[in-house]
């Protein structure tokens, strides 16, 4: 657990930074948010990213064999509207 002073000192360093992240750019930004996201989440497992590139596969074969029933933008796109109401 942090003390009082080193709570104070993060703090200032932490206002310090906000300061220079304002002074960037959206696009740097937004960088800079992205980074600091991936830098606080567990790494993706390899195991995961396998099934995930498996079933991504197997998912635009069966499209492109005509095996998988499509909707229409537009079908879609209404029935969100029907179930906003």
């Amino acid at each position: 657990m942090a003390t009082i002073s080193e709570a104070i000192v993060m703090s200032d360093a932490l206002k310090k930074l906000e300061r220079q992240a304002k002074s960037l750019t959206a696009d740097e930004r937004a960088r800079l948010a992205e980074y600091l996201l991936e830098s606080i989440q567990d790494p993706p497992r390899a195991d995961i990213e396998a099934a995930w590139d498996r079933e991504i596969e197997q998912r635009a074969a069966a499209y492109d064999r005509g095996e998988l029933q499509t909707i229409s933008a537009e079908d879609v796109f209404a029935e969100a509207r029907r179930l906003a109401r």
